[in-house]
């Protein structure tokens, strides 16, 4: 019955047919050592018939278990009949042309790419060769060649490049033979020596010849043409010949006449082709310089501009936006160099330290502007607007950076010093020797021996000149205890009467000048007054008050003269008006006398005439209406603030008050969402950025403020703003009007280094109200920003805040974050070269006018801040509270580093209460070692206010640890407006293995508190860095796990190398479930090598501290639970350093239930935290997977640095438990979720 099926047709299924006839065609092959040409011939026509007219066939053929294509092929091997031939390149072509490339992978598997080059090579020694064959032929090529890895290689061996070349150059006006050639030629030049072997034998010369002006006729040979010349001009040099033959004013026409003659945008994918070979030309120099020389830049902005409205265009724009961009002239940002203003000299500077290298450069090497080719951006036509882009390019390559040396990630304990170095360190731990037989439980006593700030009345403030009124005493704070390297003080007690409280040295003595809360009509007549014009009893202007050591008349900033920075307002009293309201007086005297100024406020409202102002200039005091925030802001005092700052010491010498830290910030009660990014506002601003080359008569280039100058210009025209960044944290270089609303902004490298530019805190005045005012930060170095994430700046207004609305709100329109024209050097780019900056940039519509409004990267929490919130916290300090702050150390700057004590008061003097209270397990921890991570100390101030309340948690949580914390590790890069570094010009969270008590003081006696906790055997039971992230949502943490590092590698490790108890994640689960904005699936306990040198590693390596983290949180907002789409303020932030502390309490409970007593008041109001939290339950997810969701523009922020990460990389996690309810007592969740 098979044998019947073979020959007859009619009998047979069409399926078997064409096997049957491959059967015969493989007897054919296999018999005749000459292949019968007759019946080749006949057996392949049936063959091409039934494919053609039946699609199951190919199927059939192409099957796993077929070998139906090893037949075709050896047919095509062997044969040399004409016909047979073109039989068998049809069969081919049919079926390659349907099923996508899994078919064509299929015939290169079979080894085809050869079998077709070697006919190549036969028939173009025909002549002529066949025209048919030569069209069939490079039809399949093309299609081959993109799946054939190694096709090009194998092309140019067997001599096809110069056959298919030879062929187009003797067709150029067969357009049946022209178009295949073309397309296996495009094939070709996708090898980079290929395309410059055709480029030396005329192919770029060739591609103009038929690339022509608009017309309707061959436009898919064009476009084919396009798309072959675009791949060839990626070779440089083929790149430099299309400059050398003056080919680019001819694509700019071709693509002028294209853009012209389409108007109903039907060839799209010409014009976008030939915006291709311009992109590619423009990859060199030669190319970039042609473009612009030859008016592209017009000509690309003017078609770009016109295709705006048409969004089917946007590919067109998103073209020609990139190619002008990269045309735009590099130039070198605009500052005399790029280090820092301002200069600390070390008191070590080691040879290969960066300061070293820094400032071993001549002034004019350090910012060279780098236009080579060798090191020029990639940047894609479409991008991925991702979040995590840094994370995604080098996913590849992120285990490189795990650590793989076991005996390196098993933990050691190594204190690295002697137990009697150590001793030195034992006065900062009197809790380990108090014996309380002295001390009077009684709270009569307490109150008696302390010192408690009262809480001023609201009211007005008046400046008394010197001596009309004693100096506010601050020396009630415990007696503070300097380390220093020559004399080692006695431990202190914790009762030393205020009397004799050490002070630090100031610079100079300011005791006799004042800034204090007083009746207007006080009687003492000898008052100096705030300049200013009161209209409706509002504040119309006030002067910045400054105490200085000469005349008045030199150096006070009077009514008549000066307003902000030393600028006139409009409203201002002149001198015949004000001179019986505002009295000179002089400070204490000296030429090193520091400023000390309170800040400006500016008129709500239009100003008032001179007229008018004269009415209060009869003798009667200015006054300043300070918002009663008291009750609001338990620890904020203006006036403590003041005096704070009079001993705080900054390399500038800083002699003025921001308004925001002086009044304070109440959280908004309103919700503050992520910004909805509006589709095309990067591109508007690119093409804004465009125009100042284009139009450059339009740009007015005036700088109006300048940190480089001796002294700031001042600016009187009333037409540009005023600017100013000369206050504690401040960080603000330059201002350079653009255009009358636009201003380039540039910000101060981190003091002795030439980068860091992130953080920034400025003063804007000047302005007028309802008109939108665009602000651009140019030498951003981050490759990404959350500010195009939904993040927007932080804006605070004095006006507002005089009305009774003092708070930092979220602010600006238009926000993106994009690479500039701006080259970065390669010195300060690690080495890279062909760098850029980026841009910040935001817009803003003042609702004031003339207001005095602050903008800042974040919530600014100075160092006078912290300093003022302890001594408030201390004044509330109860008798069941232990309470203790020393000074660690002072700071390369002369700023003294807190250190504080907190735990609960024994019951009473017993030996057992005793004996509980010194050995409560340690918490330690740490916070703001980078400066512009200024969310961490908002953390750690919610963290201080909850271990100080008189809450029964708090209690129940001091009765549990004792708190060991060091709130701000870099006081003087906070003082001084750094983002990352120290006065060392060095990131100190990359000191910690080896510190040095001269460069890192603040790190070396940290740790060194650490190791003498480790060597008495009292090593933390937790320890916390907290830190805010940049670049990614949420609140989150890092910890230290052998496991989950070797499990990221393929490392193989024993089970008893890997043997870890899992408790490092309990404190992160507890977060999950109790912290809002707390997220699981962010967190990562991966060790890598980049980070060995880190807080959360090192303490975790050497002091063997099992639960040692970092705690990151997002300085935009959160994307998951109760705060989800919101972007996160200093609410939610102290939130989250009280709800850490309930974390260590349940952390408490959980592993020691037995010895834990849980009051029931306790378990009452913990479970009512709880309820009230947002219950939040995360997968499993891989850290590195895409954060955001594409936008529908295609933004371009290149990801290309590889610059020093600010914070961890991500990694993977695993899952943890769902919530658990906080009444459950079970052994199951106990375990559950230890483990």
């Amino acid at each position: 019955m098979n044998k019947s099926r073979t020959t007859t047709d009619k009998g047979v299924p069409s399926n078997s047919r064409v096997l049957t006839l491959l059967a015969q065609l493989e007897k054919l092959n296999a018999e005749s050592v000459v292949l019968d040409v007759e019946n080749a011939r006949h057996i392949t026509s049936k063959i091409l018939h039934i494919i053609q007219t039946q699609e199951k066939t190919r199927k059939e053929v192409m099957t796993k278990g077929s070998n139906g294509m090893e037949v075709i092929l050896s047919t095509l091997e062997n044969c040399r009949d004409l016909q047979t031939t073109l039989n068998i390149l049809y069969i081919l072509n049919e079926l390659v042309s349907v099923g996508g490339g899994r078919r064509v992978g299929v015939l290169v598997s079979k080894g085809g790419t050869p079998i077709l080059l070697q006919l190549l090579l036969s028939a173009s020694r025909d002549s002529p060769p066949s025209e048919e064959l030569m069209v069939q032929l490079h039809s399949i090529l093309a299609k081959v060649g993109p799946k054939d890895k190694k096709f090009g290689i194998k092309a140019r061996i067997n001599g096809a490049l110069n056959i298919t070349l030879n062929l187009l150059k003797q067709n150029l006006q067969n357009n049946k033979l022209l178009l295949p050639c073309l397309q296996v030629l495009r094939v070709y030049s996708s090898n980079s020596v290929n395309a410059v072997s055709l480029g030396k034998n005329g192919v770029v010369e060739l591609m103009f010849k038929i690339i022509g002006p608009f017309s309707k006729k061959n436009t898919n040979l064009l476009k084919v043409t396009l798309d072959t010349l675009s791949a060839l001009l990626k070779s440089k040099t083929n790149a430099r010949r299309a400059v050398d033959r003056g080919y680019v004013p001819s694509l700019l026409s071709i693509y002028q006449d294209w853009h012209k003659q389409d108007n109903r945008h039907r060839h799209m994918l010409i014009r976008k082709g030939i915006l291709g070979c311009i992109k590619n030309i423009t990859n060199i120099k030669l190319g970039r310089k042609a473009l612009i020389d030859a008016d592209g830049m017009r000509i690309l902005y003017s078609t770009s501009t016109e295709c705006l409205p048409v969004r089917t265009l946007d590919p067109l724009i998103n073209t020609s936006s990139l190619v002008m961009r990269k045309c735009f002239p590099k130039n070198r940002l605009p500052v005399p160099t790029i280090k820092s203003v301002f200069h600390f000299h070390l008191p070590v500077i080691p040879a290969s330290g960066p300061v070293a290298q820094l400032y071993s450069l001549p002034p004019e090497v350090d910012d060279v502007v780098d236009e080579s080719d060798d090191n020029d951006d990639t940047e894609a036509d479409t991008e991925n607007d991702t979040e995590n882009e840094d994370e995604e390019k080098d996913q590849n390559l992120q285990n490189d950076d795990i650590e793989t040396d076991i005996s390196k990630l098993c933990p050691k304990q190594e204190i690295g010093r002697p137990l009697e170095e150590l001793k030195m360190y034992e006065r900062f731990f009197p809790e380990l020797s108090e014996n309380f037989q002295e001390y009077k439980f009684a709270f009569e006593e307490i109150s008696a021996n302390t010192t408690v700030l009262e809480p001023k009345l609201p009211g007005t403030i008046v400046v008394p000149t010197a001596g009309d009124e004693p100096a506010i005493d601050l020396s009630s704070t415990k007696k503070e205890t300097k380390l220093t390297t020559e004399e080692q003080t006695k431990p202190q007690s914790l009762n030393t009467q205020a009397g004799e409280s050490v002070k630090a040295a100031a610079p100079v003595d300011l005791e006799s000048i004042v800034i204090s809360k007083h009746d207007k009509h006080s009687p003492d007549a000898n008052k100096l007054l705030i300049s200013q014009c009161l209209k409706h009893d509002l504040v119309k202007e006030m002067d910045r008050l400054s105490i200085d050591g000469e005349s008045a008349s030199n150096n006070l900033k009077c009514c008549n003269s000066t307003g902000i920075n030393g600028q006139r307002y409009k409203g201002a009293l002149n001198s015949t008006t004000c001179n019986k309201g505002c009295q000179n007086f002089s400070g204490t005297s000296g030429s090193s006398a520091e400023h000390l100024s309170a800040p400006p406020c500016s008129p709500r409202g239009e100003p008032d005439n001179e007229d008018d102002c004269s009415s209060h200039s009869s003798g009667e005091q200015g006054v300043l209406e300070v918002p009663d925030t008291a009750a609001l802001l338990p620890l904020h005092d203006p006036e403590l603030y003041i005096e704070t700052v009079k001993t705080t010491k900054s390399v500038p010498q800083y002699a003025e008050v921001a308004y925001p830290d002086y009044f304070g910030h109440i959280a908004p009660t309103f919700k503050e969402h992520i910004l909805e990014r509006v589709y095309g506002v990067q591109r508007t601003k690119i093409f804004q950025d465009i125009e100042r080359l284009i139009h450059s008569n339009d740009i007015i280039d005036k700088v109006v403020y300048d940190l480089d100058l001796p002294s700031c210009p001042v600016i009187e025209d009333g037409e540009s703003l005023k600017f100013n960044s000369q206050f504690e944290s401040g960080n603000l270089r330059k201002a350079i009007q653009v255009r009358k609303f636009e201003y380039d902004l540039v910000l101060n490298s981190d003091i002795n280094s030439n980068h860091y530019h992130q953080w920034f805190y400025f003063e804007v005045s000047g302005m007028r109200s309802g008109v939108p005012y665009r602000f651009n930060i140019i030498n951003c170095e981050k490759s990404n920003s959350q500010f195009n994430y939904g993040m927007q700046v932080l804006m605070y207004s004095v006006q507002e805040a005089l009305i009774g609305r003092p708070q930092w709100i979220r602010t600006g329109t238009d926000i993106c974050y994009y690479k500039n024209h701006f080259s970065r050097s390669s010195i300060a780019a690690g080495g890279q070269k062909g760098k850029s900056y980026y841009t910040m940039t935001f817009t803003v519509t003042f609702h004031h006018r003339d207001d005095v409004c602050y903008f800042a990267y974040h919530y600014p929490y100075t160092y006078s801040t912290l300093k003022m919130h302890l001594q408030k916290l201390e004044s509330m300090c109860t008798p069941q509270i232990y309470y203790h702050q020393d000074v660690l150390c002072d700071t390369l700057g002369g700023n003294s580093c807190p250190v504080l004590t907190i735990t609960a008061m024994p019951d009473s003097k017993h030996i057992e209460q005793i004996f509980q209270f010194r050995n409560r397990p340690y918490i330690f921890l740490t916070a703001r070692v980078h400066p512009g991570e200024t969310n961490a100390s908002w953390v750690m101030k919610g963290t201080l206010e909850f271990l100080m309340s008189s809450s029964p948690v708090a209690q129940s949580l001091r009765e549990s640890y004792i708190f060991k914390i060091v709130p701000m590790l870099n006081p003087d890069g906070v003082i001084n407006g750094n983002h990352r570094c120290s006065l060392s010009g060095e990131d100190l969270n990359r000191q910690w293995q080896n510190p040095s008590p001269d460069l890192h003081p603040t790190i070396y006696h940290t740790k060194s508190l650490l190791q003498y906790l480790a060597a008495v055997q009292r090593t933390p039971l937790v320890y916390c860095d907290y830190h805010g992230h940049s670049r990614k949502k949420n609140v989150f943490m890092y910890g230290c796990s052998i496991k989950e590092t070797v499990w990221q590698t393929n490392v193989s490790a024993t089970s008893s190398e890997l043997h870890e108890d899992l408790g490092y994640r309990t404190l992160p689960k507890i977060l999950s479930q109790i912290a809002p904005a707390f997220c699981m699936s962010s967190c990562s306990f991966v060790v890598e090598k980049s980070k060995e040198s880190t807080a959360r590693v090192v303490v975790w390596r050497e002091i063997g501290v099992q639960k040692s983290y970092t705690m990151e949180s997002t300085l935009c907002g959160c994307d998951q639970g109760k705060y989800k789409s919101l972007q996160i303020g200093t609410k939610e932030l102290e939130e989250m350093g009280a709800k850490f502390c309930v974390g260590l309490l349940r952390l408490k409970r959980l592993t020691s239930p037995l010895e834990y007593r849980n009051p029931s008041h306790f378990l009452d109001v913990e479970t009512d935290l709880i309820e009230s939290s947002c219950k939040v339950t995360s997968p499993t997810t891989y850290v590195l997977d895409d954060d955001e969701p594409p936008f529908l523009e295609e933004v371009d922020y290149s990801a290309e640095s590889n610059e020093e990460n600010d914070a961890e990389l991500n990694e993977n996690t695993v899952d943890f438990d769902p919530y658990v309810p906080e009444d459950s007592d079970s052994e199951t969740t106990r375990r559950d979720l230890l483990n």
